[in-house]
């Protein structure tokens, strides 16, 4: 691969932990598609013992999320609800929020305009 295909290929997913107030925060960066996922699938397989786990992930600086993102959402949402706890969006950017208002995930998961919001009780 030359340098210039490199240039202009995918940006690579990577995902901070953090955590505010028992919840644990996932900062994304780059782009959610089928080749990216792992990193992101992972992070969201989030065990606090002794507490619901509750997760909110930051899309503020994705750029682009396809629906392999969608599903690892939604396999995470269903998972955090079956340990009792929650998955909440926040901070998506125009393109990728119009991906899950158009599959109507926004609809199962809540999505909020900021980090702020999304953590808030």
């Amino acid at each position: 691969m030359s340098e210039t295909e490199r240039a202009h290929g995918p940006e690579l997913l990577t995902v901070v932990h953090t955590a505010t107030d028992g919840i644990t925060v996932l900062t994304a960066v780059g782009e959610i598609d089928h080749t990216s996922t792992s990193p992101l699938a992972e992070a969201l397989k989030v065990h606090v013992p002794g507490s619901a786990p509750r997760v909110v992930v930051d899309l503020r600086h994705v750029t682009f999320m396809d629906s392999s993102g969608i599903n690892v959402f939604l396999a995470a949402r269903r998972d955090l609800l079956e340990a009792g706890g929650w998955l909440r969006l926040a901070g998506a950017q125009d393109s990728v929020m119009r991906t899950l208002q158009i599959v109507g995930v926004d609809a199962v998961l809540p999505c909020y305009p900021s980090l702020r919001e999304a953590i808030a009780p």
